[in-house]
């Protein structure tokens, strides 16, 4: 049984607690913490592999993520610098809960696309 105190931070509306669940639940961050839970990525990789981000998003959740400790920005010193992203100890045990939440979108999309169907349906009639 879950200990209800525990959630008392992330629902007050000016905690910090709050505003950690903001940043890394969005869609963008999710994806990005998914992206980066094989190992280290260039920006131009990450921003390939995540569909329909733009660069000027990919920038602010990167930093958003960089700031929060969940990622981290390394610059090695070539001609051009070469710029990675890599997921910090945070990043890595948060990722096990991400890769739950992705696993269970993929096993329940289905049921959910159906839900929506009936959903959407039933509005319809009642318009």
């Amino acid at each position: 049984m879950r200990n209800e105190a525990n959630l008392e931070p992330m629902l007050r509306a000016n905690g910090i607690a709050r505003q950690v669940i903001a940043h890394i639940g969005d869609k963008w961050s999710l994806l990005v913490i998914a992206a980066l839970g094989p190992g280290a990525q260039r920006f131009s990789r990450l921003k390939a592999r995540i569909e329909g981000i733009n660069q000027r998003m990919l920038t602010r959740t990167l930093r958003a993520l960089e700031r929060d400790g969940i990622v981290e920005r390394n610059v090695y010193p070539t001609s051009p610098p070469t710029v990675e992203y890599v997921l910090t100890r945070m990043g890595r045990d948060l990722s096990v809960a991400v890769t739950g939440i992705c696993e269970w979108a993929r096993h329940n999309l289905d049921e959910v696309e159906a839900s929506q169907r009936l959903f959407d349906e039933r509005s319809a009639k009642q318009a």
